[in-house]
């Protein structure tokens, strides 16, 4: 059974057989003999791609569930005589992973040296929830999902530029003023209430959002390439406090327009539908709760 999961995760036998420290004939061997012994197909082979058949694809879902309590079952029985242990599997955008989780990981590796964060990422992670003990994701305050998830951090969308560009371009006053400056823009999915020409700013003390038309010389789903422009002084753009707050404290980015945000943010840590959660889960999500931004209540 890990054997055949770990072949859908990695994504082929030789990338599970690598994982596992197997041989590619070894894991071919397991799963074969796992199909021989249900009776049932669960892998369609071709030399290009491998997926699952509709019997693979159930089978896979209870797969699941069984080891992770298994494992759990495990843990719960060794918890007060050992440390916590065993690999934590982890799933993030690429924004999350390099400016909430690394750098907590140090603090949490000395707490915990005998759990193995294995860190996955994924720009789009909601589809891949199933797969991972935790799933950070990013979502406004419309979020309304059919997840499991706890919050574990809000923060504020703000506008910013450099004192640079500030300098050469002027500092907008009002939302408006934003037509006439150089935008860098993150480019939302279509699906999100981000998408388009438009941006929509909210009064942080009450009252009705404005749109604003502007017009980008950057687009980019990199939240990284739009920080270093910003702080490049290619322009002026949105991006979450939490990413900006040391270059804030710094001086090399300055907030504008501070009564106005883009929008209000709340990282969930999503987990799959388990009845039970692991010790080394819950210490993690506690872990990181310690160090979590809290936004400043809207008036």
């Amino acid at each position: 059974m890990k054997v055949f999961q770990r072949v859908i995760d990695e994504g082929g036998f030789a990338a599970a057989a690598r994982a596992l420290d197997m041989s590619p004939a070894g894991v071919t061997r397991m799963v074969a003999a796992l199909e021989d012994h249900l009776g049932v197909r669960l892998l369609q082979r071709t030399t290009r791609k491998l997926s699952l058949t509709d019997a693979g694809e159930a089978y896979l879902m209870r797969v699941r569930t069984i080891l992770y309590e298994v494992e759990d079952a495990e843990s719960a029985a060794t918890a007060h005589t050992r440390e916590l242990q065993g690999t934590l599997h982890v799933l993030a955008t690429p924004v999350l992973a390099s400016y909430f989780l690394s750098p907590r990981i140090a603090t949490w590796h000395a707490r915990h040296p005998k759990v193995l964060l294995d860190l996955a990422i994924d720009p789009f992670p909601q589809p891949r929830i199933e797969e991972f003990d935790v799933t950070f994701l990013v979502v406004d305050e419309g979020f309304d999902a059919d997840i499991v998830a706890r919050p574990l951090a809000t923060t504020d969308w703000i506008v910013c530029a450099s004192p640079g560009y500030l300098k050469r371009a002027g500092t907008p006053a009002t939302p408006q003023a934003l037509r006439e400056h150089t935008y860098l823009k993150f480019q939302w999915p279509q699906n999100s209430g981000h998408y388009g020409r438009q941006a929509r700013l909210h009064p942080l003390a009450g009252g009705d959002a404005v749109d604003v038309d502007v017009k980008p010389a950057l687009q980019t789903t990199s939240f990284d390439v739009l920080l270093r422009a910003a702080l490049d002084g290619a322009g002026i753009t949105f991006l979450s406090r939490m990413l900006v707050a040391p270059h804030l404290a710094r001086g090399t980015l300055v907030q504008v327009l501070p009564e106005w945000i883009f929008g209000r943010f709340t990282i969930y840590a999503a987990l799959p539908t388990r009845k039970f959660m692991p010790a080394r889960t819950r210490a993690f999500l506690d872990f990181l709760a310690e160090f979590a931004p809290q936004a400043p209540p809207v008036r």
